[in-house]
Order: C-alpha cells, then sequence, then structure tokens
C-alpha cells in the first residue's frame, strides 16, 4: 500500500487562526465563551477524516485583547471533553506544560480523558517560555538546562503513573464482588531532581492503553525531548528543505535513543484560506486582516530589503524597488515574499497571501493546497500536516470539501478511519507506562 500522510488541524480559540475571524459575517463573537460551536468545527474535521485535534495553549498575558479574541480556548481539557461526547474517531490533542504543571495533575487529567475518549487523547508535552506566563504562576522561567530537565523527568514520570494500573487490574465483576485485582495497581514511587510522585494513578487503561506523546518545537533540546518519547512532532517551517532537516533532526535523535525513525512523525504547518479562485481567496483574506496591513508594510519592507509607501497599498511594486528588493537571510519567509512581489501583486496583494504568516500561507482554490502538501510530502519534507483554517466556521469545510477529496483521489489520503484510537489512526505503536529503552 503506498504512503499515506496524516492530517491534523489546529483548534484554536473558536474563530479562527486568523485575526479579525470573530468579526467576519456568520460568526457568533460569542464563540470564544461557547462549545457548540467548536463541536461542530470538530464534527467537520471528523467528516473528513482528519486524524486529530491540535490544542495549543499559553496561559499568558493577551497584548491585543482591546481588539482580538486570545489565541486558545478557555481549557483546553474542558473544550476537549466537550468535544469527546460528540465525535467518534478524531484524535483530541492538547498542550500541557511541563514547566508549571505537576506530573500527577497532568497524568490524571490527560489518562481520564483517553479513557473518556474510548483511546483517542494525544499530550502535547512542551516546556514554557515566556515570563508573561511565569508571572501567572508567581514564578520566573528556569533555565533552559533545567525547563528541558523537568520536562524529561516530567514525561517519564507521567508515564510511568500512566502504567500503575495494571491492564488487567479493572475486573469490575459482581458476581464475585471484586471491583479490581489490588496486586496490579501499585505505587511508583519515583523521583528525580526537579519532580516526584508515590502514586498510583487510579484510571485503567484506554482502548489504545495511555496518551499519545506529541511535542512542539525545533531546538537541539526539543530535538532530544521528541527522540526519546514522542510519536509526533509539531513542526513550523517554511521550505521543504528546512523541513526535510528538521523531520530528520528528529528521526535521528529518536534513533540515538534506541527508537525506531520511523516512530517519530514530523507534522508541517499550513495556514488555508481557500476559495474559488486566487482572487476571491486574496479578498476574503483583506476582509480578514486588512486592517492589520499597515503595519506588517514595516515587516515586509525589512523581508525585502527596500523601504515601501503604506499609503500606496493597492498598487504593485515599482521595476526599481524590485530590482533594489532582496530576501533577508534572517527570515526564512523572505523569499516567497519576494517571489509573490515579483509575479506584479499590489502591495495589499502581497501581504493578504500570507507571506508574514507563522507558516506556509496557501490563499487559493483547494488545489492549490492539495498540491502543495503533495509536493512536500513526495519530497520527505514531513509525514503529514496539520491545518490551520482562517475561519473556522466556513473554513473547515472549505478544507474538508475542496481539498481532503483531491487528495483521497491522488491516493496520498485515506478514505476512512482504519481503526478507533488515535495510534490507530497515527502508525503510533502500542505502549503502557514506560518505554524501557530510553530509561533512566
Amino acid at each position: 500500500m503506498t504512503k499515506q500522510m496524516i492530517i491534523g488541524m489546529h483548534f484554536g480559540n473558536g474563530y479562527g487562526s486568523q485575526p479579525g475571524a470573530w468579526r467576519m459575517p456568520g460568526v457568533d463573537p460569542r464563540n470564544y465563551a461557547g462549545f457548540d460551536a467548536k463541536v461542530r468545527y470538530a464534527q467537520a474535521a471528523e467528516r473528513g477524516k482528519l486524524q486529530f485535534l491540535f490544542l495549543p495553549d499559553g496561559p499568558g498575558y493577551s497584548a491585543d485583547i482591546a481588539s482580538e479574541a486570545p489565541h486558545f480556548n478557555l481549557d483546553v481539557m474542558l473544550t476537549l471533553a466537550a468535544v469527546a461526547r460528540e465525535t467518534k474517531r478524531i484524535g483530541l490533542v492538547a498542550t500541557g506544560s511541563t514547566t508549571f504543571n505537576e506530573p500527577y495533575n497532568l497524568a490524571r487529567t490527560f489518562k481520564a480523558l483517553d479513557v473518556m475518549s474510548h483511546g483517542r487523547a494525544g499530550w502535547n508535552a512542551v516546556t514554557s517560555s515566556g515570563e508573561d506566563v511565569a508571572a501567572n504562576y508567581g514564578q520566573r522561567i528556569p533555565s533552559s538546562a533545567d525547563r528541558y530537565g523537568r520536562a524529561h523527568e516530567t514525561v517519564q514520570l507521567v508515564q510511568a503513573l500512566w502504567g500503575s494500573w495494571g491492564k488487567d487490574a479493572w475486573l469490575h465483576d459482581v458476581e464475585s464482588g471484586r471491583f479490581a485485582d489490588e496486586d496490579q495497581i501499585q505505587p511508583i514511587n519515583m523521583g528525580g531532581k526537579y519532580v516526584a510522585s508515590r502514586g498510583p494513578l487510579y484510571i485503567p487503561p484506554s482502548e489504545q492503553g495511555q496518551p499519545v506523546i506529541f511535542h512542539a518545537g525545533g531546538s537541539p533540546n526539543a530535538h532530544a525531548l521528541a527522540g526519546r518519547f514522542a510519536g509526533v512532532v509539531i513542526g513550523a517551517t517554511f521550505t521543504i528543505e528546512d523541513a526535510r532537516a528538521q523531520r530528520m533532526a528528529f528521526r535521528n535523535a529518536a534513533e540515538q535513543a534506541g527508537r525506531d525513525p520511523d516512530e517519530i512523525k514530523f507534522m508541517a504547518g499550513i495556514m488555508t484560506t481557500i476559495a474559488p479562485d486566487r482572487r476571491a481567496a486574496l479578498d476574503r483574506k483583506i476582509a480578514l486582516t486588512g486592517r492589520t496591513f499597515l503595519q506588517r508594510v514595516r515587516y515586509l519592507e525589512q523581508m525585502l530589503g527596500i523601504p515601501l509607501d503604506p499609503s500606496r497599498l493597492d498598487e504593485p511594486l515599482s521595476t526599481q524597488q524590485l530590482a533594489a528588493a532582496y530576501p533577508s537571510p534572517m527570515d526564512p519567509r523572505s523569499r516567497n515574499a519576494l517571489r509573490i512581489a515579483k509575479e506584479g501583486w499590489s502591495l495589499s496583494d502581497i501581504l493578504a497571501h500570507g507571506v508574514i504568516d507563522y507558516h506556509p500561507s496557501i490563499v487559493g482554490p483547494g488545489v492549490e493546497a492539495a498540491d502543495h502538501m503533495q509536493e512536500w510530502f513526495e519530497a520527505g519534507a514531513a509525514d503529514g500536516f496539520w491545518i490551520s483554517p482562517d475561519v473556522y466556521e466556513d473554513g473547515v469545510d472549505a478544507f474538508v470539501d475542496g481539498v481532503v477529496p483531491i487528495l483521497q483521489d491522488r491516493g496520498l489520503f485515506h478514505q476512512d478511519y482504519e481503526g478507533t484510537t488515535l495510534r490507530d489512526h497515527l502508525g503510533v505503536k502500542q505502549q503502557y507506562g514506560m518505554d524501557n529503552r530510553v530509561s533512566g
């Protein structure tokens, strides 16, 4: 069987990935504080057979709260609990910081979600790096060595707690009166330099045993953490060459940790604005983000190394400007920005192409998104993708109806779920408790 890609979806604040999504026609501006719409968007993603939803989290200060909703959900675990009750197959992945959470709490909440969702949970285990986040806990951000030292201990301790209730411990035998086999439920009594727990965790295994470990990051420390523990990496990259290098770095880290490199899947990000044609998609993006263009022009100047006039948004760059422009070596998005500018688009349209978005941005018909994904996938740059629709209200359906069928017709994406658990969807090996290959 031909190898097929994995697709997940960013699942943020209830509006979409683009600023201004909360103000778009048809969007209920109260969705940030509600769950009904989020459930509906999750069901749309499940209709498209996407393998998982990905909820980032970062409880820091939102600097633009006067005009934009915070980027994150009210609470990632409560959101996924609501979604779990109204979906059947799609995976449910949430971020939980190893820096400001105790391992026992992480173990309990994620395994409880795994049990109630019948084996569909994943934990994006990351460190926190923002002082605004640390301030909310009355602390300062630890050094990188301490953050990642704690992270390694925390993941291992969480997995030990997940395995502290034996696979066959839950008897629930009414006739004999035996609820559980206490000999299979044991304390773990583990501790290190940063964290410790007696255990056990009083939660039986789910249909997949325990949640899948995810990680988001790209530093050498991230490579080491993901290489030891992660089944999936959420990546951030702008070129095929960089994505291929990042993917290989994680695979090498997995191998160095004593694992099979194929056990770790690298997911590249894509931001989507899907419309029947390029002009319609650009107009949609302008309606969404046009209010930011005056500020973004200044950043585009740095990317191209030339002065730009914010009062001439509707005009293309002049021949003289294009001749003088060069891509900034400090920003990997710059080369694409210059390519778009040389196609003759207006300054407003250049920005609407998403050249400053934090992932490659597809602004056009669904076939363009499918082509991008196929090119990267076949080049070995990613095992799959996590999609960030511009506006959830219609952007999820636009991807499901306008991109997924193309990928399926090309044999690049599955026609239906082959199993019921997140491990089934991802092709991640079974594990219960710690992985003894990377212990210590």
